[in-house]
């Protein structure tokens, strides 16, 4: 199946994706706030993966969290909003350390589900393709077989691919899993030469319009290290 938009809504659960940009000199305290208090938010809904940026941005965090449907997502943010402990403990302290935040609601594609890394210690990298205008319906096929193509190479692990429902449109995130930066450096040298893969870019990539890289180191609370 492709991008379908309603192979991907046959379920109501969705995804929200959030991406903070922390005040350069404060990141290290907004780290030690999220390790002490986190707890406290994870208690309302579930959390997918916490990550800080490690390569490709500096001074970011992104977080995911898993919604049931978009009342599931209400409620909430309801309980939130009147929880001291979360409001007192956290929200005061983190507010001033934040320079900016940006939201996404996306669904992973109904071809993908969320995986595991196969042990913990490793990066995560984070890829952002901005696709043309049209949708899955235009890009959709070509994008899933380049996609395959490194999934079959081997040399690193596929968590999770995301389609924005609010945001940026057009927009994918993908989710890749390795060992360690040079692993994954080694693995993409081998899939570059790989003429399978090769051909499955080229073709993929008519319909691309940007290309954005992070990799990304888990945070304690992260479920997803």
């Amino acid at each position: 199946a492709s991008l379908a938009t309603g192979a991907r809504q046959k379920d109501n659960i969705f995804y929200e994706i959030r991406t903070y940009d922390i005040k350069p000199s404060k990141m290290k305290e907004f780290v030690e706030v999220v390790n002490k208090y986190f707890h406290l938010r994870i208690a309302h809904s579930e959390l997918v993966g916490f990550w800080s940026a490690e390569l490709g941005a500096m001074n970011k965090v992104v977080h995911v969290w898993k919604y049931d449907n978009f009342a599931h997502r209400t409620a909430v943010r309801h309980a939130l909003a009147n929880d001291k402990d979360w409001q007192g403990k956290f929200i005061s302290p983190a507010l001033p350390l934040i320079e900016k935040q940006h939201n996404e609601v996306a669904y992973l594609v109904p071809w993908c589900q969320l995986g595991k890394p196969p042990k913990e210690g490793g990066v995560y990298e984070w890829v952002t393709f901005q696709m043309k205008p049209g949708g899955p319906a235009l890009w959709g096929e070509a994008f899933q077989a380049a996609i395959n193509a490194h999934v079959n190479t081997g040399y690193t692990k596929l968590i999770g691919i995301f389609h924005t429902e609010y945001g940026l449109l057009n927009t994918v995130h993908v989710i890749w899993w390795n060992e360690s930066p040079d692993h994954r450096a080694a693995g993409r040298h081998s899939a570059h030469e790989d003429a399978r893969v090769v051909a499955a870019v080229r073709d993929s990539v008519r319909f691309l319009e940007s290309q954005q890289n992070m990799l990304l180191i888990p945070l304690q609370c992260s479920p997803l290290k």
